[in-house]
């Protein structure tokens, strides 16, 4: 049976090169007919990580051992998954244009089987190849090829972890992503805030700001390279600032008096919707980033943040203290039928809407405890994920799978970036160089202008 995956063309966009991803060719074996594919339920009550083994990639030694590596543990990271160790394999190499001894990996329980390839071609570019095997079906369940320059090796080993998620969960791709975040250094009196920007696993780190003003609330655009932001120099006014991290080019969107907050893009990446505070009063505002006009969303005695969109646009969901405390609304994308979602205990604020459309995470304090849960987008459902003594700012995967969020202990220190999945089994620390808050999430690279 020959399992091909479609020929595929996608450019490259990365830092600092122009470097383009020329082709993704399938790869493929005759091998015997096939039982059920593995997969994983993952809200089943039995769920357990899959066994998998990742063998060393054959080829550019250098090259060759960092995609390995950032294959493994992207999938170990994220607990779906379970990579065995190495030091088990009875077959230490593989021959990539072989059909594997399926026994051998059968006897070590691996579920499924990563092999792969890097090669250096004339010219300079790296080939990269890769099958997933089904060991007990003895089936290939995915294969594909790549061309680039060198230096995209880390993201090679992004792409490869996403098409082995995709093939055994469902789910769409979380890894081939940037997290843009604040990272803080210094005394907690004196804190030095610089926007930095990273690949979702910690890699690639690079500072976005030199932290000559204070930064906070950074987002993606869900189309291009850019981040909104706002910043504020001392005695001057809030600015709501685009940035591209590509060209790391700057552009004001508004210069405003009073305190502003939480910019937030709409799904085309057309406009802004932001809170800005006017007196003791704050509301929910929408700008157009084309024309640059400003439209009032909303229009109260109370206090209103943290807007964001719904994957199709056509909502926005929201904090409010119009009833007495911080609580979660949910309105049409022009301000109808504003309706309050969030009902339980506490003081519930920072709703995010997943890109799935089926989920609005948010934080919630209540007994000195800041938790992060999600609710669907009526309210029902609400399951807390992670609870601790300060949990903020939670910021999707664009799968819709996993949520980020910082936690900050208190005292001294400062606040550490965590992950975690909808089911709450998962909680995984994202390493950054020193103390991190405000995280957000990009879309998959491959999704972007």
């Amino acid at each position: 049976m020959i399992k091909r995956l479609a020929t595929m063309k996608m450019k490259f966009l990365l830092s600092r090169i122009a470097a383009a991803l020329l082709a993704m060719l399938p790869v493929g074996l005759t091998i015997p007919a096939a039982r059920a594919e593995i997969s994983i339920t993952l809200n089943s009550a039995t769920f357990a990580p899959l066994p998998i083994a990742v063998v060393d990639f054959s080829g550019d030694p250098e090259v060759a051992a960092g995609i390995t590596e950032v294959i493994t543990a992207n999938l170990r990271r994220i607990g779906y998954f379970a990579p065995l160790d190495p030091s088990t394999f009875i077959e230490k190499s593989v021959n990539f244009d072989a059909v594997p001894d399926f026994a051998s990996w059968q006897s070590i329980n691996a579920q499924g089987l990563v092999t792969g390839r890097a090669v250096r071609e004339s010219g300079g570019r790296i080939r990269v190849e890769f099958r997933l095997w089904d060991v007990f079906a003895g089936q290939q369940l995915a294969g594909q090829q790549f061309y680039t320059d060198p230096v995209n090796w880390r993201r090679i080993g992004h792409i490869i972890s996403d098409a082995v998620l995709t093939r055994v969960t469902g789910l769409k791709g979380m890894f081939d992503t940037r997290v843009v975040f604040v990272d803080e250094t210094g005394s907690k009196e004196n804190r030095r805030k610089r926007l930095a920007v990273m690949d979702q696993d910690g890699g690639n780190l690079r500072y976005l700001t030199r932290g000559e003003e204070l930064v906070v609330s950074p987002r993606f655009s869900p189309v291009s390279q850019e981040v909104a932001f706002m910043s504020q120099r001392l005695n001057e006014r809030t600015r709501v600032q685009l940035l591209n991290i590509e060209t790391g080019q700057r552009e004001v969107v508004g210069s405003f008096p009073d305190m502003t907050s939480s910019p937030q893009f709409a799904p085309d990446g057309q406009r802004v919707v932001l809170s800005l505070q006017q007196g003791g009063n704050a509301n929910i505002y929408a700008i157009n980033l084309r024309s640059r006009t400003t439209t009032r969303v909303t229009s109260t005695n109370a206090i209103d943040t943290s807007p964001s969109f719904s994957p199709d646009g056509s909502r926005v969901v929201f904090e409010s203290d119009r009833g007495g405390g911080p609580q979660i609304y949910v309105m049409g994308a022009d301000g109808s039928g504003q309706q309050r979602v969030s009902f339980g205990e506490g003081r519930y604020s920072q709703p995010v809407w997943s890109p799935r459309g089926d989920y609005i995470a948010f934080t919630r304090q209540r007994g000195g405890q800041f938790a992060i849960g999600i609710m669907k987008p009526d309210g029902s459902g609400e399951r807390i994920l992670t609870e601790g003594f300060h949990n903020e700012s939670p910021t999707w995967a664009p799968n819709g799978q996993f949520i980020m969020f910082f936690s900050d202990p208190g005292g001294q220190g400062g606040g550490r970036l965590y992950m975690v999945d909808v089911t709450g089994r998962v909680r995984t620390q994202i390493p950054t160089p020193s103390y991190a808050s405000d995280p957000a999430w990009s879309p998959l690279l491959s999704d972007l202008r």
